[in-house]
């Protein structure tokens, strides 16, 4: 389920003020849609590419639907634009990095003056003042790895995290985003390799319970103390954020990225209990046993709780607060569909369905 609005066209809105750069992306705009790196040069680069063809054409780039999508006129002439760019590219590296920083260009101009910033949805559904804000104890940080194709999607549940806990505790990172990477493998080769999981259902290993993978751990990093979390370092958990047909190439080049840094691309792996979120009511999942990015977060902390060293952290407090979080995000969206006119029911796949369990 898409739950953006089936709305008229809208032009690009790129005059210049002090929080939107006009035909480019400032710092300050950046960063107020989650994200905590730099500008993306790459993700400029285009943004000037479309105001050059935007002259060049004397068409007015105009976006609607899901996604910042260009329509019209203009978005036929920049797709040969693209196209052709993309060909001219050589390097399979360079196109990867060009298809996400156009992905994500077109999303922000796109959105511009139509979503919150903070909650992505439209500026009339906005939900930030029903989100409370909570504390996550610093000894995890999540690192929300997401698609371009996500980013800025309305119904996305990744950014509920950075809602409720903060950007330094849950980290935005885009998939393909050079500038974003490098943050966060920096962080991770700081960490060493023992504080780093990724989430993600691979069924070629063993899973372990949260009970088992961290009982093998030294107690310095299972150590649930402020001193020691300030001391050591927090454990890192990674959230592939993207549908599932987009999850598997993320996890690739996360493995890719693990041999570069530490010799082996094998990643940490630990089964999750988490079943079938609030979200599977409006937005299908491949399974019902799969579920949502905030509510496999949710996971992480319940089950942590339940280790004698996490208990007196209030992690299932922190985890309450996502889930709370979740529900107020289904509701705006359930209210915003019913207003449009659209179902709330979400279609039954009849299908035989083999069950895997998550794994961090």
């Amino acid at each position: 389920m898409n739950s953006a609005a089936r709305t008229s066209p809208r032009e690009a809105q790129v005059i210049d003020d002090s929080d939107c750069g006009g035909s480019s992306i400032t710092l300050k705009e950046w960063q107020g849609w989650g994200c905590v790196s730099p500008v993306p040069a790459m993700v400029n680069e285009v943004i000037q590419d479309l105001k050059l063809l935007e002259n060049k054409i004397d068409s007015e780039m105009v976006f609607g639907g899901n996604g910042g999508k260009l329509q019209g006129d203009f978005k036929i002439q920049e797709d040969k634009k693209h196209r052709a760019t993309y060909q001219a590219l050589g390097d399979s590296g360079k196109k990867f990095q060009f298809f996400s920083a156009r992905q994500i260009a077109c999303r922000l101009l796109g959105s511009r003056g139509y979503l919150c910033q903070k909650c992505w949805l439209p500026m009339e559904d906005c939900m930030c003042s029903k989100v409370k804000p909570c504390s996550l104890w610093p000894g995890i940080r999540f690192w929300l790895y997401m698609h371009p194709k996500d980013f800025l999607r309305q119904n996305n549940t990744g950014k509920l995290l950075w809602q409720v806990f903060g950007v330094h505790a849950a980290t935005l990172c885009l998939y393909g985003i050079s500038e974003d990477e490098e943050i966060m493998w920096n962080t991770f080769k700081d960490a060493g390799k023992s504080k780093v999981w990724c989430l993600y259902p691979n069924q070629n290993i063993v899973p372990k319970t949260v009970q088992d993978a961290f009982n093998c751990q030294s107690s310095a990093n299972l150590e649930c103390t402020h001193s020691s979390a300030n001391r050591d370092g927090p454990l890192h958990f990674v959230l592939i954020d993207g549908t599932w047909s987009n999850s598997a190439a993320m996890f690739r080049r996360l493995k890719e990225q693990t041999k570069l840094v530490w010799g082996e691309e094998d990643l940490h792996s630990i089964s999750l209990a988490a079943g079938a979120s609030a979200m599977h009511k409006l937005r299908p999942q491949p399974s019902w046993d799969r579920t949502c990015t905030a509510a496999a977060a949710i996971g992480v902390l319940a089950e942590l709780q339940l280790l004698p060293e996490c208990s007196s952290y209030g992690l299932d407090k922190q985890a309450e607060a996502v889930e709370d979080a979740l529900d107020v995000l289904l509701e705006v969206l359930t209210a915003r569909r019913l207003r449009m006119g659209r179902s709330i029911t979400r279609k039954v796949r009849i299908r035989h369905v083999e069950y895997c369990k998550f794994s961090v």
